[in-house]
């Protein structure tokens, strides 16, 4: 009995408007607290209007005094379809997002077309910039190669809510890639800056049409963290090392190795059978050698089945054959992706004394980041026509 009178004091609480209505007002402050916008705070008019005074018909689809029972039905089906996808829509902003995985970089942790739900909490969602846009929708529209799912009609600071913790090295992390500001459109799985590079601005204007996207409308990668903020990276013999020290051990890590086949038609079947992804496999008809990454078991099974005639290690030791596609895409950095750095992490408040040589490292930070104007004479340096000391 005093069990079941409990129950029922519980349920009386439940269901008093007064207690409700506190509980909704109470979480919808604390939601408007966290964001930081107390111009949400008028939303507690609406609230208290909803839960007593009534006087605006807020679900202005819905009659009030209807008593037709096939309009009902339509409006009853309308009425759940609006709140579910308002609150799909609110819990993919704030809490939970959906992501597919696009490359094979990650192969053997996630592979090419996973999907995985992403906690937006862990490091606080990020506020949309560009608002308008098509729901459930990234950057491209359904069933469409290039057309945009957005517009840049409004368009909003950045600004990220605080989170339950911070990036550690070493985290997988989802972001939008830094270089996809600038797209080549029906190629943008293409790097236009790579693009650029290679064949010149002048080239990509006779041939292609660029796009821009906006920092929350660019394509979504996902790596694994190496160095943070004030950091120094480094890459020696395909091993990586933060602050001098070799980066923990990855079970499923892979290396890069040379096969050289024995005949000279490409079969890939012995490397799809141990599971390396068709994505990472490349093939030289004209030496039969395959370039594909191999993780420790794999070596091992490759080797034992006596199938190719050798195989080695691949170590990039020709900086000029990749010095457009490295960072910091400069002839005084010869560096691979094999040998690569030290590099300092830009932190916050950091302090750097700022040269020529390694104006490199900086260039696009000072540009294309924090939009500043920057030119060189000379040996000197100047940024919104400051000379930099």
């Amino acid at each position: 009995m005093k069990y079941s009178h409990f129950i029922n004091s519980i349920k009386t609480i439940l269901k008093n408007k007064y207690f409700r209505l506190s509980s909704v007002l109470l979480i919808y402050f604390s939601w408007v607290l966290w964001i930081g916008n107390y111009w949400f705070l008028a939303g507690l008019i609406i609230i208290f209007d909803i839960q007593f005074t009534k006087f605006v018909n807020w679900r202005f689809w819905r009659k009030r005094d209807t008593s037709e029972v096939k309009q009902k039905i339509l409006v009853e089906i309308l009425d759940a379809l609006i709140i579910a996808i308002f609150l799909a829509v609110f819990a993919r902003v704030f809490f939970l997002e959906a992501y597919n995985i696009p490359t094979s970089s990650m192969e053997k942790s996630l592979v090419v077309g996973d999907h995985i739900l992403v906690s937006k909490l862990r490091y606080g969602p990020r506020m949309p910039m560009t608002p308008v846009t098509i729901p459930f929708t990234h950057n491209i529209l359904p069933f469409t190669k290039n057309s945009n799912s957005f517009t840049n009609w409004i368009k909003l600071p950045y600004h990220r809510l605080r989170g339950t913790s911070h990036i550690k090295n070493f985290e997988v992390v989802v972001f939008n890639y830094p270089e996809g500001d600038t797209v080549i459109k029906n190629y943008p799985e293409k790097s236009y800056y790579q693009v650029v590079r290679q064949f010149g601005p002048e080239y990509i204007y006779k041939n292609y049409r660029t796009l821009f996207r906006p920092i929350d409308k660019r394509d979504n990668y996902i790596k694994r963290v190496i160095g943070l903020p004030g950091d120094t990276v480094q890459i020696i013999h395909d091993n990586a090392y933060v602050n001098g020290k070799q980066e923990p051990f990855v079970p499923g890590i892979e290396y890069n190795y040379s096969i050289k086949a024995k005949g000279s038609e490409k079969d890939t079947s012995l490397f799809e059978k141990v599971g390396i992804s068709i994505y990472d496999v490349s093939y030289n008809p004209f030496n039969s050698i395959y370039s594909v990454p191999l993780t420790k078991d794999m070596f091992r099974t490759i080797v034992d089945s006596a199938f190719f005639k050798a195989i080695v290690r691949y170590e990039n030791m020709d900086p000029l054959s990749v010095n457009n596609q490295i960072f910091p895409f400069d002839y005084r950095y010869l560096w691979t992706e094999d040998n690569f750095g030290p590099l300092v992490v830009p932190k916050r408040n950091k302090t750097i004394s700022l040269t020529v040589n390694n104006l490199p490292l900086y260039k696009r930070i000072i540009t294309a980041y924090e939009g500043n104007r920057l030119k060189v004479q000379n040996d000197s340096i100047f940024i919104n026509d400051s000379l930099v000391n």
